[in-house]
């Protein structure tokens, strides 16, 4: 093919790779340092959020009342430890005695201690256990695990929704983002690390909405409600726990600040890794006819080993958070146990309330853990929000119109003008100066000349899949930039010399050259490009699936159906690249003959390597470096002997040459 690679062979075009580092390890695929604007990242994801702000209230009401649920249960363990304690302790005290009693004696008897303790109890002397008293309270506590279970239950249920909500809108505008780039983006970019935004990095986002959201939501209300609970039953031991706070922020915020970067570089080099691997399995055959499986493999290892590191680091970083967060947790629940229970003691607290402020002290602590854990995977997610709307923010086909021309197809006659045409791909390197070229209703232009010359540029600049630097181009008279593009590109039809099939159905692919075509249309266009009878052959017709690959049908069956495809779209300008190249001899007369027809009263534009396929158009232009230079029809070229001159009898010299040899 020509020297820009179109990958489509119908007016809908892919993703393809340019001239000028592109390809599957071009663009995106480079390390980030680090976020640009994580601040800004995050109050963009969080306007996704606005339309479901009342659902998050509502999940942030259940979450505060499972917390509470699961915040009162500590307390209420402690009242059955204090009876079960007070049980115990009065069964071993005389029954004739009153407390009042024994706690006189014990002060007589210098047992000051056990007498400030046993005032503090609701102890009677001589009564055991009331066990009736403890199955009660059990049955409270019971209850209370329930009703939080359930309400986190309904928070997570609730939560998945609004996570997958959110992300079906956001992956809808990357996919909308997607039809709207131009394909210069495609040609600078690489396509694994395209699919790693587009799969990958919302895949993070939206598992960090439905886990780590909730999580942040109820450890922001279990550390509020525990700490009401604390100085509830000590101001001072709380004071105690709430030493741990600054050193755990300190630690969070010098881990975070070096976390970021780790992730950031994990998922830009599984970007990488994911275009080599694109690349790989897309030119697997091309690998093994050049023995290239080693050298796939070493790049393979190089990249998986990029990946390696920047996951290690940035799991190891996220990783040390917890067992340095579980020291100090512990160490306060050793200076908790050990003040408690001098307090206790001292009569100043009960031996439940002891239990219940461990627990919470462990509930106080376990949040702040699992904030600081949430706070490295909010850097991984904001690493990938903001490569998502880096993508978003990429600058798309504008129309710079202010009301666009509207044509009727049936009304263009097909007059093409290129007037002073200027187009460079790269503003430093020059392509296309000074450009005129005329292409009448109804004729056949030509364009050959050497790989790189211009020729598929010529049709993308014609198509406005790229816009032109200076000069205009005209079809009928208006100039195309006057014209939207949708509407300008029904008027095309293109059949490529790489045809490009989807998984779906031989009709399917046929039937995607006209919206709402009928069986019979369908079975005419194939048979008007010699496809009909193949199509019959196949295991069932025309409901054959074509495997993504469409490895399961030959390439010149492949380019049959393309062709057959631009029959059912019956456009009113033709574009043909060197749309024969892959069928044989005898199949290429047929389709001649099928051009020849589907070429009547249309203008075709024919680029062509094969000269001997263009020797009937009516006007050949020969290009070279961007510029036209000759024009006209075979037999005046050939008089001229100039430059097509010589690209003709290389030809079939050439061809003459083999068959002698």
């Amino acid at each position: 093919m020509s020297e820009r690679n179109l990958s489509s062979s119908s007016p809908s075009m892919g993703p393809r790779r340019g001239p000028f580092g592109g390809g599957p390890m071009g663009g995106f695929g480079r390390p980030v340092e680090k976020a640009k604007d994580f601040k800004g990242t995050v109050r963009r994801l969080t306007q996704y959020l606005r339309r479901e702000s009342w659902t998050l209230l509502a999940v942030s009401i259940m979450a505060a009342a499972s917390t509470a649920f699961a915040i009162y249960a500590p307390k209420v363990l402690g009242r059955v430890t204090n009876l079960i304690f007070e049980g115990v302790i009065g069964k071993r005290l005389p029954a004739n005695m009153t407390k009042e009693q024994v706690v006189s004696f014990l002060r007589q008897q210098g047992q000051t201690t056990f007498a400030d303790m046993l005032s503090k109890m609701n102890v009677v002397p001589g009564q055991g256990i009331n066990y009736d008293a403890v199955l009660e309270v059990l049955a409270l506590l019971i209850g209370l695990y329930v009703l939080s279970a359930l309400f986190m239950w309904l928070q997570q249920y609730i939560m998945a929704g609004v996570a997958q909500r959110t992300v079906y809108k956001l992956r809808k505008e990357v996919d909308a983002k997607l039809a709207r780039l131009p394909l210069r983006f495609y040609d600078s970019r690489s396509h694994g690390d395209i699919l790693s935004r587009v799969t990958n990095d919302i895949d993070n986002i939206a598992q960090t909405l439905q886990q780590s959201l909730t999580q942040l939501i109820t450890a922001v209300a279990t550390i509020i409600g525990v700490l009401i609970m604390m100085f509830s039953i000590s101001p001072a031991l709380t004071l105690v726990s709430l030493a741990v706070i600054p050193l755990a922020f300190v630690f969070t915020m010098l881990i975070a600040r070096y976390s970021q970067v780790q992730f950031s570089k994990q998922w830009a080099s599984i970007g990488e890794l994911n275009g080599h691997v694109e690349e790989s399995f897309t030119g697997h055959m091309v690998l093994k006819l050049f023995n290239r499986q080693r050298d796939a493999e070493q790049k393979f290892d190089e990249y998986n080993d990029k990946v390696y590191q920047a996951s290690f680091r940035a799991q190891f970083v996220s990783g040390v958070i917890m067992p340095v967060m579980n020291f100090l947790s512990n160490l306060n629940f050793v200076a908790i146990a050990v003040l408690g229970g001098l307090r206790v003691a001292n009569g100043a607290l009960t031996l439940g309330d002891v239990q219940a402020f461990l627990q919470y002290s462990r509930q106080f602590t376990q949040p702040i853990v699992q904030t600081s854990s949430i706070m490295n995977v909010l850097q991984s997610t904001v690493a990938s929000a903001e490569r998502v709307f880096e993508l978003l923010d990429e600058e798309e086909e504008v129309e710079k119109f202010a009301t666009p021309v509207l044509i009727k197809p049936d009304s263009i006659k097909g007059h093409v003008r290129f007037e002073h045409v200027y187009f460079r791909y790269v503003p430093e390197v020059p392509l296309i100066e000074d450009l005129n070229l005329e292409a009448l209703p109804g004729h056949t232009v030509a364009i050959v000349g050497p790989t790189g010359a211009g020729k598929t540029t010529l049709v993308n600049l014609l198509m406005r899949f790229y816009e032109i630097d200076a000069g205009r181009i005209t079809i009928d008279g208006i100039d195309i930039r006057d014209i939207r593009r949708e509407d300008l590109r029904r008027l095309f039809g293109m059949v490529l010399q790489e045809p490009w099939l989807f998984k779906g159905t031989v009709r399917d692919n046929i039937a995607y050259g006209k919206e709402h075509a009928t069986e019979d249309e369908i079975v005419r266009a194939a048979q008007a490009a010699h496809a009909d009878s193949f199509i019959r052959k196949l295991p069932q017709g025309y409901d054959t699936v074509i495997d993504e690959d469409a490895t399961n049908i030959s390439q010149g069956q492949k380019q049959l159906i393309t062709i057959a495809r631009a029959f059912l779209a019956d456009p009113k300008i033709l574009i043909l690249d060197e749309a024969t190249s892959n069928v044989d001899t005898r199949t290429e007369i047929l389709i001649q003959r099928a051009m020849a027809d589907l070429m009547k009263d249309r203008t075709s534009f024919v680029i062509a390597h094969r000269l001997s396929t263009i020797r009937n158009a009516e006007t050949i232009i020969v290009m070279d470096h961007g510029r036209i230079v000759e024009q006209g029809n075979h037999e005046q070229l050939m008089a001229k002997r100039g430059f097509y001159y010589e690209l003709y009898t290389s030809q079939f010299l050439g061809a003459y040459a083999e068959e002698l040899a």
